[in-house]
């Protein structure tokens, strides 16, 4: 496809934009999501089979369906239930004592809003969207029967107080720039360091003949409907899509729990991890331990 035809295209599509976005259009989008993850970090006691056979468990927790359910204004996003691994409340992410709810975004108040819970305790975190600053490009593909163009964007990456940790196999774990030091004896080849980078670039390729500002997940504010999305680890890809389909769609927005904003929630998600490390690091070191209180306590 030539430069002039993209453009053309471009054109007409955000014609198609300006004129239809007035209309009210609403909507079921089903995703599918992907994760990898590095092996390498594992230490080296484990061999390249072992190491095939945990990714194969992981699957389940890396490959996941969502649905995305919308109206022009508003915008819900939840995981479907799985009966093998069912999710957490609120057809969200579930591990253990941590489930995140579905995402709830408002285009036009402004509004983001999403219930998890942290051990028990249930947060409502309150915020703006956190729309990025995407750049648009004239590339363009097809997804399906949506021509999509593509952006690209950069974002800081949240590490909840685990970049740079070191966890050793033996003896619990130690912060990782004490370990940077050369000379340092307390590393060892088994140990696995947590390796999350400050920021990371954001592909997203979005159609404007669906002229609303959603996207999956914690993404939205472009020209037109995210279809697909990329992370550096995870790629998001719209499978189904149904328009304006003729039952009733409703946005119920998350009401329940502490609110918080998203600093400080991740500020109180750091908090507890710090805590969970010394505790088992502790347990480690000792052979056992007793139960730990975190922020909010209990």
């Amino acid at each position: 496809m030539t430069s002039f035809i993209k453009w053309i295209l471009a054109f007409i599509f955000s014609s198609v934009f300006a004129i239809t976005q007035a209309q009210e259009i609403k909507g079921i989008a089903t995703y599918k999501t992907k994760t990898t993850v590095d092996m390498s970090q594992w230490g080296r006691d484990l061999s390249e089979q072992r190491k095939k056979e945990i990714a194969e468990r992981m699957r389940s927790f890396l490959e996941k369906e969502f649905t995305l359910t919308f109206t022009n204004e508003a915008s819900f996003y939840k995981e479907e239930e799985q009966l093998a691994t069912p999710g957490g409340a609120g057809g969200g992410f579930s591990f253990g004592s941590f489930s995140q709810g579905g995402i709830y975004k408002n285009v036009e108040e402004n509004e983001y809003a999403r219930e998890n819970d942290l051990f028990g305790k249930v947060f409502l975190i309150k915020d703006t969207l956190n729309n990025l600053e995407w750049t648009l490009e004239k590339e363009s593909k097809m997804i399906g029967q949506y021509p999509v163009f593509k952006a690209v964007a950069v974002r800081k990456v949240e590490d909840f107080g685990f970049r740079g940790r070191r966890f050793g196999r033996r003896g619990g774990n130690q912060e990782n720039d004490e370990a940077k030091k050369e000379g340092d004896s307390t590393k060892t080849d088994d140990d696995i360091v947590i390796d999350i980078p400050e920021e990371e670039t954001i592909t997203a390729w979005y159609t404007p003949m669906i002229p609303v500002k959603h996207g999956p997940d914690d993404f939205g504010g472009l020209p037109g409907m995210i279809l697909e999305v990329s992370t550096r680890n995870t790629t998001i890809l719209c499978s189904k899509i149904v328009l304006n389909p003729n039952e009733e769609i409703i946005i119920e927005k998350p009401e329940n729990g502490k609110k918080v904003t998203r600093e400080e929630y991740s500020e109180i998600v750091a908090e507890k991890s710090k805590e969970m490390q010394e505790r088992f690091g502790g347990q480690n070191r000792r052979g056992g331990g007793g139960r730990g209180r975190g922020r909010f306590g209990g």
